[in-house]
């Protein structure tokens, strides 16, 4: 069977190498007792290095011409799901019906939206992507770094982040112009915000990196329509400086923020 050509609309960059998808499927851990929900299988190579390891795999595919191929390939496979449809559509939860984990060679074009949908609640217990390494540099990035922003922000608020290895442009057909890296997101046990503060704290990290070259004086008075007093009340309130900028934040110091508007 021929195999479909790549499509520009969905980014899609085919991961080759078997050493290396090998690597991805070992980062994920699963056992036979797992259920693993796989992010855009393509032509198959990541999934059945995921069957080997896996009790049961669940591919999410959009591409109409790669899920034929992809359901006739394992159509005799008890282990494995094939779930046609965009991605930011399902509810992932659902499809795992319980504790499940994550994998997935990331669209470039789509990944800030991918990964936020993904650690809405129950959250993967491990969770390993494939990205750009621009984004992978973010997600890792310490407080006060050039990469840090909302990006860094809101996943290490919700996960613990590891950065595990660079792949190569030349790894992928066709090749991306751009380097990837591999990383892995695990749940915090201490998420620094309850369930319901997530949203309201997401919107409050967009905003401030918005802004993030402003003194979080400024930033607080233009997102919340405060007065000078009503800005250096919640500042006081969260113990922080009025002339920090958003950049040198820790997610904990973001959530203090969330916390002190609510109290004032």
């Amino acid at each position: 069977m021929a195999l479909p050509r790549p499509k520009k609309r969905f980014g899609q960059h085919f991961l080759t190498d078997p050493r290396l998808l090998a690597r991805i499927a070992d980062a994920v851990q699963a056992t036979r007792d797992d259920v693993v929900l796989e992010i855009g299988p393509g032509r198959g190579a990541l999934t059945a290095q995921l069957i080997e390891r896996a009790g049961t795999v669940i591919a999410i595919e959009v591409d109409r011409d790669l899920a034929p191929m992809l359901a006739e390939r394992w159509k005799d496979e008890p282990k494995f799901r094939l779930v046609e449809g965009d991605v930011l559509q399902q509810d992932l939860g659902a499809l795992a019906a319980g504790p499940d984990l994550l994998a997935g060679n990331v669209p470039y074009n789509i990944t800030t939206p991918i990964l936020f949908h993904a650690m809405r609640r129950p959250r993967p217990a491990r969770a390993v992507y494939l990205v750009q390494r621009e984004v992978a540099d973010r997600i890792v990035a310490p407080a006060g770094s050039e990469a840090y922003g909302a990006l860094s922000v809101n996943v290490q608020a919700l996960a613990r982040a590891e950065l595990l290895f660079g792949v190569a442009a030349r790894a992928f057909s066709p090749p991306p112009k751009v380097e990837s890296a591999v990383v892995r997101l695990i749940p915090r046990d201490d998420p620094v915000v309850r369930a319901e503060e997530e949203e309201p704290y997401r919107l409050l990290v967009q905003g401030a990196f918005g802004l993030r070259r402003k003194q979080l004086r400024r930033v607080l008075r233009t997102l919340w329509s405060l007065d000078a007093e009503a800005a250096d009340a919640v500042l006081a309130q969260a113990g922080l400086d009025g002339e920090l900028r958003p950049e040198v934040l820790t997610p904990e110091q973001f959530a203090a923020l969330l916390r002190a508007r609510v109290a004032t």
